[in-house]
């Protein structure tokens, strides 16, 4: 059993981070493999932020329900919700992601305002 999830969220995350390492894209491609439709599939092929952030919050809609139709005595059940927590974490992760990388665009454009008021450009 996998966490589809978080593969797709690895592959998301290297494609906007522009990663390259091709052994780690391959090990997320291979553990989803069958499994790439929907939210999986969009958050896998995710280009931005934005777009991982809203594909992350489809699939933990499904793992949701997924976990709310397993019985609690079935065997799974321990995994599935383990799931559950382990894409909130990563969705809290994300949400910290695109809030620093905000924090740092704010700070370029105060940088840039203040160097424009130390020496003005005069036209």
């Amino acid at each position: 059993m996998s966490c589809h999830e978080i593969e797709a969220l690895r592959l998301g995350l290297m494609n906007v981070l522009g990663t390259e390492d091709r052994n780690a894209r391959e090990h997320a491609e291979k553990e989803l493999e069958g499994h790439l439709d929907g939210p999986i599939e969009a958050l896998a092929n995710a280009e931005t932020l934005s777009e991982i952030e809203r594909h992350l919050d489809a699939a933990l809609v499904d793992l949701e329900a997924e976990v709310a139709a397993t019985d609690p005595d079935d065997p799974e059940y321990g995994y599935v919700r383990g799931r559950l927590v382990a894409v909130r974490d990563a969705e809290r992760a994300v949400h910290r992601l695109t809030a620093q990388g905000e924090s740092v665009l704010d700070g370029l454009g105060e940088a840039h305002d203040v160097l424009h008021e130390t020496f003005p450009v005069e036209e």
